[in-house]
């Protein structure tokens, strides 16, 4: 049996030992010796815990997989959504910027009367070239008006129904118009084409003009009303042996683009065709 003081003799070396280890491990002394005692079991715990993050990513991966999905389809909506919103904000910006320069034009010739109107098909034909309007007989649009837009003559009414107008483009093959030149002051007919290029016939050979004239309607011939721009001269065909000159034109309206137009109303085409003399049967 211990007596007290051997009790006591063990407490102080154990105590004395476990202050020796603790200023030899506070030294760096029993590292080596520490790395060498729990090496393995560090080394099992990593690989319990490897083994444990493997089995957690196989039970939870097919539900992050189906999670990533719908939240990938909620994106791809959202962001047709938004692309619809900027595709449908650019064409109503479009359409003002256009209200806004028929009205400057209307403006600056307020000698007429105009009606709006939206363009609602293109010609299908290779041979004719024209537009369809939502605007008819049911807003006063009549055969012969002339149509414009914010930079100049594009057409006139070739045909009506209630609801809707056919514009003959000034780029159709049926379509002459006389025209004057400015500044030289020439007057010519100016006549559209299969190929939809627009050219000037019957300028006088004496006429001096050159690029860059600006071609408007002179009014003759009843059909339209006067000092409507149509387009500039891009080049001049001169031959001294033939009696007139002729020239290509660059319109000033582009007819792909067409949306929005004017038609003029409170213009009547006069007929002429009566009083032009026909000749004598021979």
């Amino acid at each position: 049996m211990k007596t007290p003081s051997s009790r006591s003799t063990q407490s102080v070396v154990l105590a004395l030992f476990a202050t020796g280890l603790i200023v030899l491990a506070l030294s760096g002394y029993l590292a080596p010796l520490t790395r060498i005692v729990f090496a393995p079991f560090i080394a099992g715990q990593t690989w319990i815990t490897t083994r444990y993050q493997v089995i957690q990513e196989l039970i939870t991966s097919p539900s992050d997989m189906t999670r990533l999905r719908q939240r990938n389809a909620e994106l791809e909506s959202q962001v047709s959504q938004l692309q619809a919103q900027i595709i449908d904000l650019q064409n109503q910006i479009s359409e003002v910027e256009i209200l806004s320069a028929l009205l400057d034009f209307a403006r600056a010739h307020p000698e007429n009367k105009y009606l709006g109107a939206t363009v609602i098909s293109y010609d299908a034909s290779p041979f004719m070239h024209y537009v369809v309007i939502n605007r008819g007989s049911d807003q006063g649009v009549r055969r012969g008006m002339p149509v414009v837009t914010a930079q100049g003559l594009i057409g006139t009414i070739t045909a009506v129904t209630a609801g809707a107008a056919r514009i003959q483009l000034i780029n159709d093959p049926g379509s002459h118009i006389n025209v004057r030149l400015k500044p030289a002051g020439a007057e010519a007919v100016l006549s559209g084409s299969l190929t939809g290029d627009i050219t000037l016939d019957n300028i006088p050979q004496d006429a001096a003009i050159q690029a860059g004239e600006l071609v408007l309607t002179s009014g003759l011939g009843g059909d339209y009303p006067s000092n409507l721009l149509i387009g500039q001269v891009t080049g001049v065909h001169h031959l001294t042996y033939e009696l007139f000159q002729s020239a290509s034109v660059q319109p000033v309206a582009d007819f792909s683009k067409l949306v929005i137009v004017l038609v003029i109303t409170n213009f009547n085409p006069v007929d002429i065709t009566p009083l032009i003399p026909t000749p004598a049967p021979s």
